[in-house]
């Protein structure tokens, strides 16, 4: 039996009636008074002597087939219990599930499953409560024994237990949500998910949690954590580790390779994008390249000492062998990579030398030992000399030494240096055969290799000043030489890094330096690029960069500590990540970059730092238990406090801003007041046991605070504010089994609740907690191999991330997947400090001997079946939704009062239009438009500005008529390419998703429509611009739109909803035929020649389609062929015919396929891109292919025509290729394919011409949404701004884009201009979601400044009338008023604080008449119905607030617009009523109201004609004429309007609607 959604098995028996069912020994009913319903009880000392069997006869059966088995049972307190399901497999055998509190662990035979009640292993305890188990019975068969599901046949129900019901379902139901909150969740039926029957749920009492009263358990539901991996290294800020010396070029000189701890990185100079070299498990000690760069070898430090050879390109391991030393400090490749040698150290500390055959290592050969040898020399440097891969050079202290291998030995011979014995040689390098060996005196040796002596010596002095008492002049002998750490040699010049700092350049004589860079440190390291135009250099103080030597500029690649990294914060608004190194710095980095923004010195050893969340202030704590503030942008020290007497362990800001504190290891904590510049102590007490990094945890209402103490056993939690202490628990007690007392190590509270605390334990635990009532709510146990020194919570609630000694972990926070975790691999060297996501949940940042910077690759919240499972079953947080999740931006219950009190609004005198004849509304949207007569229109539209890359085949071009044609949202855009003047073809109400148009030009057709509704098809006379025909066949959108050669038939398929063919007379437009497919169709076309044949193809491959006629009769037969199999699984996508013989067919996985259509074979296939082609276009031998690569490319397929077997391989040519912005969508060639038009997905409309391989934008669009137009002042331009982070500037008169701002990662959300300024001191003001202001400079095309007055996304802006200031509004509704010509902000005004500004409006008003100062009146409109009125004088720095409004309002998602003019507001948002109010500030009062049919989501008032422009989700443009209430309805939009805008001069007015842009002219009511 198998009923959807579930079957009530109780009911099912009928179970009270024992007919169908049995009992045994002591079972009862009764009411429970927690369930307040009836339930049965089954008692007895003996399990298999009570009982309830299900049914009553073993022989007969339940027959259910629902794969979830769910009981409603509670345990008996102090009892066991025994339940048995006899479940028949798909052999017909019948396997017994059983489980109980009885089993200490799992069994298993052929027939017969034992799993233990995990949960209460024993007797159960006296607080168990009611539980709701759920089994997956299919997947219990197939993980344990193999075998196929078929149904449940019996059920026994043993003692001792209480028992509600039993049911099964095909659905995965959550006990914990209601039908409510599913729906609100989008947990459906259809999904294989939702809430659980109302007859079978357990009560929740009003304002309750399901889950802090009952439990749910699951057993055999396997989920895993995906994505796998889920964390993928990114980036790394450090450089060193064991060594500061090895630093390499690769040959193409674009990339630089570096050790960092026990990780390989190789670097792009020019976008510092990183590669890593990850399977050491130590410090990386050293580096070698072969000659080519092609093969990588690396040594590591430690006991476990071994070399890895890598192919550097592909950055894979070929080969891994020991060293059997204890360390290797040099290794050198000889060139064409067939030797290594090493230096290194055995377990005894003497010096050991060996040498390696690598000369089939990249072919997966062995590497094998050729010689190895101990010695007593001091060796720096080895290298295999370049002209005998026998041969090597060693230098040491007080030693040059000849090494050679022979007969599997390796001896050395020893330079005579006579009296430079002493001297420390550094390094070494060859040039002209003759070997150059520094010292760190100074000198620099040539080497006679022929005679083993000494040829040249030089000595390199510094630069030398005169003395009074210093008279004489320094001497080979004399004098402090340049002590040399690194030489380089080139071609051209020699390269020098040294212990003063100094990386300098030398002529081959070292006569004079020509360039040199000074650094912070010593530079250990020196090399220049195969090139010879950069050199490398590499400090010992963690600095990597390079000198480029043609321009003398030096390029900082990396800065990094020196010491271990003890803990970090983040400062999510402007993306700067700060650190406190065991080397004494603070160090503030730019974490897209890279780079170190400031670096704090201190003697005191700073152990802690915090960022406050708000403002670019961060505080540090130090070891003497100092704890500093700085302001970041000043540099400035800001507080200064000595409350501790132990190192500061841990420090924290209050999410909100208002509160820090600060730990230390002595058991003090203090709590500082953030609001003042000061951060004045309030209180200090005596009671932590905190350990770093994580001592402290502050919830995220910034309500309560967690720490360590009293004592390491103890967790207290205290108020935040007051840090009176709430609740104490002791862990060392929640496990009684422990041998050992368990101590609390780390806190953490999880963002998205305050009801539980996560507690790390010694005993390698963590622990969920109850923060109200301390009750242990889960455990987790074995976290690491280690103890967690970290631990982190996801925002979301969805993940839990730990740190264990060099290892990172991610958890399904819930637990309730069956594999909970990903372990990462080992990227740190030594323990990890400290961990945590990043602001934006986009990535990991983990720290310890380097700065670690992780993708995390994790879905958004129910993006995937499995991540959105996991969500659901959470049983400790709250599944009763939050009212902030369920109100979608539902308004406060309470708003903030400004300073002054508000005016109360008198209404006693409104003129209500609307109810008097001239406004009358019906009740339906259909019937709610009225549109205008044809030249009587309000407003007329002008131009529309974009191209829509959501449609497909939705752009038209025909070269020899001059006809151009494309859509945007409802209209279809005829433009003449000469002048740009546009005609509109209007008629359609939803978005226009294809065209098509006929061979001679004069007939365009069109199809809008969604897959909810069925589409129309328009059919329209180019010359009139007029509507000939529509038609409507498809349910659902068209996909594809196509005329015949001869202009006789017209085709139409709809889209995957609807998946038809219909075939049309294009002289009468009636359908002729049609034919359903099997599955989506992609494209269709006409064969060139044959009317009567075309063809189509999709997901089931290629339909080759033949017209019979006969009369008036006509019959489509459609023959369906497969794709080839060589291709593999793959969907046909696009198609064209070449000539009459031949079609091309494009996949979504790049093939493009040749067919014969007379024998329907395919004849060759090939890879054109990598990609989806969406369009394919051919004229003449000439193939077009566009895909969603971004690839426009050209082909020659003239050998196609004489195609045989062997020649497969030369039919195609690719000639040219070109990429564009966007995927291909829409492409319109000349006979030649010399010229054309191609649409793409950015919203691009592209002029392609082959002939000199060049592209011009004709006409370009926002891809995303556009959040805000404004026109300029004298309405020469108007600027838009969008989601994706652009200004553009357009041209009013030609409508083209003049000039494009683009901010990467940030959108842009609101856009103004400059008031009066002449053309060369034109600005555009753009706020973005970051809080920052920009200003853009027309004139130089140029950002001239970047302002940052708000830590939350700016919501509003706009210039002073006069403009002097700029006033932005952030979504946490402050208002800044900053200054254009330095940026400061000069005043910032509260008054709205907590609800987000909506409108900004400034105009140039009197104000005396108000009795204020100025001339500069302005409003702003917040979300909870709140307008202040202000009146300014900036000048004065006057501000005063003029007016009140507070309007009345329903609790429902609001969207407030105002605006005003000569004294009068014009009010809308979700009130009681859908209207206008005109407010009256000299009256005081609404002196009006008019009434909508909807809500209005956008307005604008013309400041000329008393116009009123209203834009609804309905999308419906509305035209009032405020005077006489006459209105005007325009439905040219595809989608609802966010933003509608009159021009300054009220001439002109745009409508937004997503990313559609449309210019009206505007002609009054």
């Amino acid at each position: 039996l198998a009923k959807h959604p579930y079957v009530n098995i109780f009911k099912y028996v009928r179970v009270e009636e024992w007919k169908r069912s049995a009992k045994e020994g002591d079972v009862s009913a009764y009411t429970d008074k927690t369930l307040k319903c009836p339930v049965f009880r089954i008692r007895g000392p003996v399990p298999a002597n009570s009982f309830i069997l299900l049914p009553k006869n073993s022989s007969q059966s339940l027959g259910l087939t629902g794969r979830f088995f769910y009981l409603l049972f509670r345990p008996t307190p102090g009892k066991y219990f025994v339940v048995h399901l006899d479940v028949a497999a798909g052999e017909g055998q019948v396997v017994r599930i059983s489980f109980s509190n009885m089993f200490k662990e799992f069994k298993s035979t052929a027939t017969w499953l034992q799993f233990p009640f995990l949960c209460l292993v024993g007797p159960a305890p006296t607080s168990v409560r009611w539980t709701c188990l759920m089994l997956d019975l299919q997947l219990t068969l197939s993980d344990y024994l193999s075998r196929s599901y078929s149904h449940l046949k019996n059920i026994k129900l043993c003692a001792n237990m209480t028992v509600k019901n039993m049911f099964t379902s095909d659905l995965l139901l959550d006990p914990g949500v209601s039908f409510s909150q599913a729906k609100l969740m989008g947990l459906t039926s259809s999904q294989g998910t939702g809430a659980i029957p109302r007859e079978m749920s357990f009560p929740v009492p009003k304002g309750g949690s399901w889950h802090d009263l009952y439990d749910y358990i699951r057993y055999s539901y396997r989920y895993s954590l995906l994505p796998d991996p889920i964390l993928r290294l990114n980036r790394i800020i450090g450089f060193g580790g064991a060594t500061f010396k090895c630093a390499l070029w690769s040959k193409s000189g674009d990339e630089v390779v570096y050790p960092c701890h026990a990780i390989i990185v190789s670097m792009k100079i020019s976008s510092n994008q990183q590669r890593f070299f990850i399977g050491h498990t130590d410090k990386v000690s050293a580096l070698a390249f072969n000659g080519n760069t092609t093969l990588l070898a690396s040594a590591q430090t430690g006991n476990n000492s071994v070399v890895r050879v890598w192919n550097y390109h592909k950055a894979n391991c070929v080969a891994m062998f020991r060293t059997h030393a204890h360390s290797l400090s040099c290794l050198s490749f000889s060139y064409g990579g067939g030797i290594l040698c090493g230096v290194g150290k055995d377990k005894h500390n003497k010096t050991m030398v060996v040498v390696w055959n690598t000369l089939n290592v990249s072919k997966g050969g062995e590497v094998s030992i050729l010689a190895k040898t101990h010695t007593d020399v001091d060796i720096h440097t080895m290298k295999v000399a370049f002209f005998d891969d026998t041969r090597m050079v060693s230098c040491g202290r007080g030693n040059i030494r000849l090494w050679r291998v022979r007969n599997g030995t390796l001896r050395s011979c020893p330079v005579n240096l006579d009296e430079y014995q002493t001297l420390d040689f550094t390094d070494k390098c060859e040039t002209n055969l003759t070997p150059l060996n520094i010292t760190r005196s100074g000198h620099i040796f040539e080497i006679d290799y022929s005679s083993v002596v000494i040829k040249n010596v030089r000595r390199l002095l510094p630069a030398q000043t005169q003395h009074a008492d210093r008279r004489e002049k320094w001497t080979f002998n004399t004098g402090p030489g340049i002590a040399i750490n690194s030489i380089s040699v080139s071609s051209s010049f020699c390269a020098t890094g040294s212990e003063d700092g100094f990386l300098r350049l030398w002529p081959f004589d070292f006569s004079t330096v020509f360039l040199e860079a000074e650094h912070e440190g010593p530079v250990s390291t020196a090399l220049i690029s195969f090139d010879s135009l950069r050199v490398l250099a590499a400090t010992s103080t963690g600095n990597l960069g390079f000198l480029d030597v043609s321009s003398r500029g030096y390029n900082t690649l990396m800065r990094s500590h020196t010491d271990t990294v003890l803990g970090f914060s983040v400062d999510g608004i402007h993306r700067h990540l700060t650190t406190a190194s065991s080397d004494g710095t603070v160090r503030i980095w730019n974490m897209d970059s890279l780079h170190q923004l400031y670096d704090f010195v201190s003697e005191d050893s700073p152990c802690s730092v915090a960022f406050h969340p708000g403002e670019q202030i961060f505080s540090c704590g130090f070891s003497s238990g100092m704890v500093r503030v700085f302001a970041i942008s000043s540099a400035k020290l800001l507080a200064d406090h000595k409350y501790h007497r132990g190192e500061v362990v841990g420090l924290a800001f209050s999410p909100d801003g208002e509160f820090m504190y600060s730990a230390d290891s002595q058991g003090s904590l203090a709590l500082y007041n953030s609001s003042e510049e000061e951060h004045s102590v309030i209180k200090v007490v005596c009671i932590l046991k905190a350990r770093a990094p994580d001592a402290l945890t502050v919830s995220s209402d910034s309500r309560c605070l967690a720490f360590v103490g009293p004592s390491e056993y103890t967790v207290t939690v205290a108020d935040a504010r007051t840090l009176d202490e709430l609740l104490h628990v002791d862990v060392s007690i929640l496990d009684v089994e422990s041998p050992r007392l368990d101590s609390a190590l780390k806190v953490c509270f999880p963002p998205a609740s305050t009801k539980h605390l996560l507690v790390a334990t010694s005993g390698n635990k963590i622990l969920w907690v109850c923060t109200k009532t301390g009750r242990l709510l889960r455990e987790l146990s074995k976290v690491h191999k280690h103890y967690c020194s970290s631990l982190a919570v996801s925002d979301d609630g969805r993940f839990l991330l730990t740190a264990g000694h060099n290892a990172v972990k991610v958890w399904d926070y819930n637990m309730q997947l069956d594999i909970n975790s990903q372990v990462m691999f080992i990227g740190h060297s030594h323990p990890i400090r400290q961990l945590s996501f990043t602001p934006d949940q986009l990535g990991v940042i983990s720290v310890g001997d380097a700065i670690f910077l992780w993708d995390f690759l994790a879905n958004p919240v129910n993006s995937t079946a499995h991540i959105g499972l996991a969500i659901l079953y959470n049983n400790l947080t709250d599944t009763e939704v939050d009212d902030i999740q369920l109100s979608n931006g539902m308004p406060r219950k309470t708003a903030p009062l400004p300073s002054s009190p508000p005016p109360r609004l008198d209404i006693s005198s409104i003129d209500r239009v609307g109810h008097q004849g001239k406004l009358v509304f019906c009740s339906s949207a259909s019937a709610c438009s009225s549109s205008p007569e044809a030249q009587e229109e309000g407003i007329r539209l002008k131009a529309v500005i974009g191209y829509n890359g959501n449609g497909r085949g939705n752009m038209v071009w025909s070269p020899d008529q001059g006809l151009f044609a494309y859509s945007c949202g409802c209209v279809v855009v005829v433009e003449d390419l000469h002048t740009g003047s546009q005609r509109h073809l209007q008629g359609h109400r939803e978005e226009i998703s294809c065209l098509a148009v006929t061979n001679d030009a004069q007939t365009i057709a069109s199809a809008g429509g969604t897959n909810s509704s069925r589409s129309l098809i328009s059919i329209w006379d180019v010359q009139s611009g007029t509507c000939r025909r529509s038609v409507s066949y498809h349910s659902g959108a068209v996909q594809c739109l196509a005329f015949s050669r001869d202009d006789c038939f017209f085709l139409s398929v709809g889209d995957f909803s609807d998946p038809e063919v219909a075939l049309w007379s294009s002289r009468n437009f009636q359908m002729l035929s049609s034919v359903r497919v099997s599955g989506p169709v992609h494209d269709a076309a006409f064969s060139p020649s044959e009317a009567s044949q075309m063809a189509c193809v999709g997901t089931d491959g290629v339909y080759f389609c033949f017209l019979h006629t006969q009369g008036q009769d006509a019959d489509l037969k459609v023959q369906r062929v497969k794709t080839p199999a060589e291709v593999g699984d793959v969907e046909l996508t696009a198609l064209c015919y070449h000539m009459d013989d031949f079609l091309f067919t494009g996949t979504n996985r790049g093939h493009v396929c040749t067919w014969d259509v007379r024998t329907q074979r395919c004849l060759m296939t090939w890879e054109a891109d990598e990609g989806e082609i969406g369009v394919l276009l051919c004229r003449g031998n000439r193939l077009l292919t566009g895909s969603n690569t971004r690839w426009l490319r050209l082909w020659e397929v003239e050998a196609i025509q004489s195609l045989k077997a062997e020649e497969k391989g030369r039919a195609v040519v690719l000639a040219q290729e070109i990429m564009l912005d966007g995927a291909t969508v829409s492409a319109s060639f000349d006979n030649t394919m010399d010229m054309g038009i191609v649409g793409t997905t950015a919203g691009t409309l592209w002029y392609i011409n082959w002939s000199d391989n060049s592209n011009i934008r004709l006409v370009s669009g926002h891809k995303t949404k556009v959040n805000d137009v404004a026109f300029s002042f004298d309405e020469s331009h108007f600027a838009t701004c969008s989601e994706d982070g652009s200004v553009r500037v357009w041209s009013t008169s030609s409508y083209e884009l003049v000039v494009q701002f683009q901010v990467l990662n940030q959108a842009c959300d609101c856009v103004c201009w400059s008031p009066f300024s002449s053309a060369d001191s034109t600005y555009v003001a753009g706020g973005y979601s970051d809080g920052t202001v920009r200003i853009f400079r027309l004139a130089s095309t140029e950002m001239e400044m970047k302002l940052h007055p708000h830590h939350v996304a700016i919501s509003a802006i706009q210039y002073s009338a006069n403009g002097h200031v700029i006033l932005s509004a952030g979504k946490n509704g402050l208002v800044a008023v900053s200054s254009p010509v330095n940026g400061a902000t000069i005043r910032v005004i509260k008054d709205h604080k907590g609800a987000m500004i909506t409108t900004i409006q400034c105009v140039i008003e009197q104000c005396k008449n108000f009795g204020l100062e100025g001339n500069d009146l302005w409003l702003a409109t917040s979300a909870d119905r709140r307008v202040s009125v202000w009146a300014a004088d900036w000048m004065k720095d006057k501000c005063n607030l003029l007016d009140w409004l507070v309007f009345f309002f329903y609790p429902s998602p609001s969207n407030i617009f105002c605006s005003f003019h000569m004294f009068l507001v014009v009010y809308t948002g979700y009130g009681i009523e859908k209207e206008l109010s005109f407010y009256s500030l000299t009256k005081k009062q609404i002196i009006k109201k008019i009434s909508f049919p909807h809500w209005a989501t956008c307005i604008s008032l013309s400041s000329k004609s008393h116009l009123v422009a209203v834009g609804s989700h309905e999308r419906v443009l509305k035209l009032i004429k405020s005077t006489s209430g006459r209105f005007q309805d325009f439905l040219q939009h595809s989608d609802s309007l966010q933003t509608c805008q009159f021009s300054p001069s009220g001439t002109l007015l745009f409508s937004v609607a997503y990313n559609e842009i449309l210019l009206w002219e505007v002609r009054g009511l």
